[in-house]
């Protein structure tokens, strides 16, 4: 997390709500000699503050979990990129990285292997309905021999969710003459969907604050 605390202000809840709407993220966890990392998709759990996910089971995360449930980091990233100084507008500035992660601390632990297939079932109704008016993909599509031999493969796990701390660096140190004027040249010069996104937020920062990266 970036340490000025400009870029901290955004609320708990804008950040969750940014972090479940991505769905992918990293899990940690410490380990010797150094942490542990899976890349995973989630989703909000029935209870509020609990993410739900799986893992493979010959994952190392998974088998730690075996024994223990363990403290653990889920970080989520969103939209990202390169800041040139000439597209302030004014003199005297230097390059930086415009992001937006939030970090979500709690305690992971495995689930009962009877509690897999809703899960997945939810995990996929969750990612299918974006995809609408596509019909969605359901589990009952698998033949059941297949199916079995997936489940096995994989373990379902609960993170509750304990700290929520995030950085939304969009130029908020900048006047709004400035960041704007930055949000136009990333939009304009930027390629793909992640910097229009970026773009986007810088907009929505506000903020005519000044300060040092």
């Amino acid at each position: 997390m970036h340490p000025n605390p400009i870029y901290r202000q955004t609320e708990a809840e804008r950040s969750l709500e940014f972090a479940l709407a991505a769905g992918f993220g990293q899990i940690m966890v410490s380990a010797d000699p150094v942490p542990l990392v899976a890349h995973i998709p989630f989703l909000q759990g029935q209870q509020g503050d609990e993410i739900e996910l799986h893992l493979v089971r010959s994952n190392p995360i998974a088998r730690l979990l075996q024994n223990i449930q363990t403290p653990a980091k889920l970080s989520v990233s969103g939209p990202h990129g390169y800041i040139s100084p000439d597209w302030y507008g004014v003199k005297d500035q230097v390059p930086t990285w415009n992001y937006v992660a939030v970090h979500l601390s709690g305690t992971l632990r495995m689930l009962k292997h009877d509690q897999l297939l809703a899960l997945l079932d939810r995990l996929s109704a969750h990612f299918e309905a974006q995809l609408a008016p596509k019909p969605a993909w359901k589990s009952s599509k698998m033949t059941p021999e297949v199916l079995q031999k997936m489940l096995r493969q994989i373990v379902p796990c609960s993170f509750k969710i304990e700290d929520i701390q995030s950085t939304w660096k969009l130029n908020q140190n900048k006047t709004d003459m400035s960041r704007l004027a930055a949000a136009d040249a990333v939009e304009q010069t930027g390629v793909g969907s992640e910097t229009i996104a970026l773009a986007a937020l810088m907009r929505a920062a506000g903020g005519s604050n000044h300060g040092h990266d």
